[in-house]
C-alpha cells in the first residue's frame, strides 16, 4: 500500500480513512508492506513507486501475483471485492424493527457527512443506493468507497445528456471500480412525445412533461427496488427542517414501503464540495470548469455568464406553471 504523508507529517485524510476501513473489516493484516509518498520528496519510496506505475493519487495498492506480475489498484473497494476477503453484505431481516428516522435525524444533525453516510450503509447496505449524476454525488461515491461497506449506485440517462457527462460517468466507474446501473426512459413514451411535439417541445410548453418521461418516472421505478437512497442535496442556507440529514421520502416509495432518504451533504456549501474534490483528487465533470453550476440535460442547462442569481436551468421559463414535482435530488 502506498500512502501519502503531508508536509506537516500527517497522513492524507483519505489514506487514514482507508486504513481505518481495512482495520475495521479485519483486513489490515493482509497488507504486506506500506510505502510512504512524502509530499515534496520525489525520491521517497512511495513517490518512486507512484512514478513507476503512473499513479498520481494516494492511497493505491500494488497486488503481486504468484508469477510476480504487479497490478495497480486505486480503489479500496475494488481491492476488498476482488483481492481480499470482504465482509458479507448487510442484510436486515424482513421482520426487523423499522429504523426511527426522526431520531436518527436528531442524532446525526451535527454529524459529519461521512458519519451520516456510514449510518445509512450500515443500516441498509446494498439496499441503499447513491443517486449519481454530479459533483456532490461523486463526493458521496468517494466517501462510500472509503468506508468499504456495501452500497449501490445508479444514474439516469435521459438520452439528452452532454457528451462530457457520459465521459464523466465512465471516469467515475473506472476510478472507483464500481458498477453504476444506468436507467433509461421508456422508449415508447419518448417516441410518442417526440412524434407529437418534436424533440424540443419544452421550449414552447415547459419542461415538465419531458422531465416526467425522461427523469421522474425512471427514478420512481428504480427507487421502488431499494429501501434507502443517498442524494447530494444541500440546504445552502435554508432551515434544517426543509432538508433533514435523514428522513422518510415524502414522494417516493421503496421496496419495503417507506423509503429512507439520506442527505449527508445537507449542511455543506458549494465551496465545501469542490474543496473536498480538490483535496481528494475526485473525478469531476469538465463542464464545471466552463461555468456550469448544475449539469442536467444538454438543451436545458447552460453555463453562468453573469450574476450568481442567473438561471442555469430552464431559463426560458420566466414563470413556469407546472404541477408540484417530487424532489429528485441534486443533479438528478
Amino acid at each position: 500500500m502506498v500512502k501519502k504523508r503531508l508536509a506537516n507529517g500527517e497522513p492524507c485524510e483519505k489514506c487514514a480513512q482507508t486504513e481505518e476501513m481495512l482495520k475495521r473489516k479485519g483486513l489490515w493484516e493482509r497488507i504486506d508492506e506500506i510505502l510512504w509518498a512524502v509530499e515534496g520528496e520525489d525520491e521517497s519510496p512511495g513517490a518512486r513507486v507512484a512514478v513507476r506505475h503512473g499513479v498520481k493519487l494516494a492511497p493505491f495498492f500494488v497486488v503481486r501475483d504468484e508469477d510476480g506480475t504487479e497490478t495497480v489498484v486505486t480503489s479500496a473497494l475494488r481491492l476488498v471485492r476482488q483481492y481480499l476477503d470482504s465482509a458479507p453484505a448487510v442484510a436486515t431481516p424482513a421482520d426487523a424493527a423499522p429504523i426511527d428516522l426522526a431520531a436518527a435525524a436528531r442524532d446525526l444533525e451535527e454529524a459529519s457527512p461521512l458519519e451520516i453516510l456510514r449510518f445509512g450503509l450500515e443500516s441498509y447496505g446494498e439496499r441503499s443506493a447513491i443517486a449519481f449524476s454530479g459533483a456532490e454525488d461523486v463526493v458521496l461515491v468517494d466517501m462510500a468507497t472509503s468506508l468499504g461497506l456495501p452500497f449501490s449506485v445508479f444514474t439516469l440517462d435521459t438520452g439528452r445528456l452532454h457528451n462530457e457527462t457520459y465521459q464523466f460517468i465512465d471516469d467515475v466507474r473506472r476510478h472507483y471500480g464500481v458498477e453504476i446501473e444506468t436507467l433509461l426512459p421508456n422508449g415508447a413514451e419518448v417516441s410518442d412525445l417526440m412524434s407529437r411535439k418534436g424533440p424540443n417541445s419544452f421550449y414552447q410548453d415547459g419542461h415538465w412533461e419531458c422531465c416526467s418521461i425522461r427523469k421522474l418516472r425512471p427514478l420512481d421505478g428504480v427507487l421502488s427496488r431499494f429501501d434507502a437512497w443517498v442524494t447530494g442535496k444541500r440546504r445552502e442556507g435554508r432551515p434544517a427542517n426543509e432538508l433533514p440529514v435523514v428522513h422518510a421520502d415524502p414522494s417516493f416509495r421503496g421496496e419495503s414501503g417507506s423509503l429512507a432518504r439520506l442527505n449527508p451533504l445537507a449542511r455543506w456549501a458549494h465551496v465545501d464540495v469542490f474543496d473536498y474534490i480538490r483535496r481528494h483528487g475526485v473525478p469531476t465533470n469538465p463542464l464545471h470548469d466552463r461555468g456550469f453550476a448544475k449539469i442536467g440535460c444538454a438543451p436545458c442547462t447552460r453555463a453562468r455568464t453573469g450574476s450568481p442569481d442567473e438561471a442555469d436551468r430552464w431559463w426560458w421559463e420566466e414563470r413556469p406553471a407546472e404541477p408540484a414535482a417530487p424532489d429528485p435530488g441534486a443533479g438528478i
